[in-house]
């Protein structure tokens, strides 16, 4: 018969695991925060079918399709925390089956997840830096030649942290199973060592 305290203990570690539905409602709120950048997504496609029928020049049509693609990326960011975060923090989703999963699932965990999110985060930084350069003279004007200067500098922090979080990924990933495939591999040629030292005999 279970004490009070192992009973207490099974509860309490129940609760603990039943806690990870805290994060529920914050990926429904990201689902509701995409819809709604969605609509600003739709504006900025309006504002720039009025610059093309307008004869507007042609860098302030590449900078509002920059900006559609900056919303298209964040979305995507969006989606990637919304779907992996759950799946990997709160329940699994049951899409193996499904044809339209996405390949990203694909071995998907919380590592994996940072990397595709810091990637992410560098090529979002990317599109904004590419936006300053096309408005280089605005941008200059306003923020100034060391504004630029940071941006450029924030935008290879991002691609340092996403290749440094994917070389810690690979150490972690593959050391225990390059320790045992070295040691079997070195059982593999001792015993062929031998079966040909015997065949010599």
């Amino acid at each position: 018969m279970k004490s009070f305290f192992d009973r207490f203990e099974n509860f309490f570690e129940g609760f603990i695991f039943w806690s990870r539905w805290v994060q529920a409602p914050m990926y429904g709120g990201l689902i509701i925060g995409a819809f709604l950048y969605m609509w600003k997504f739709f504006q900025e496609l309006a504002h720039m079918y009025h610059q093309v029928v307008g004869g507007d020049i042609e860098s302030k049509v590449m900078l509002t399709l920059l900006s559609l693609v900056d919303i298209s990326m964040v979305m995507n960011l969006v989606v990637m925390v919304t779907i992996g975060g759950y799946s990997i923090f709160t329940s699994k989703i049951d899409v193996d089956m499904h044809d339209d999963k996405p390949l990203w699932l694909e071995g998907l965990d919380a590592g994996m997840l940072k990397i595709k999110l810091a990637t992410s985060l560098a090529s979002i930084s990317g599109v904004q830096l590419l936006k300053t350069f096309v408005n280089y003279r605005e941008a200059a004007e306003k923020a100034g030649s060391e504004g630029i200067i940071i941006e450029i500098v924030i935008h290879m922090v991002f691609i340092f942290s996403a290749l440094l979080l994917g070389y810690t990924e690979k150490i972690i990933h593959s050391y225990p199973h390059g320790l045992t495939g070295h040691g079997h591999d070195e059982e593999e040629d001792g015993e062929n060592h031998e079966e040909k030292h015997k065949e010599e005999v």
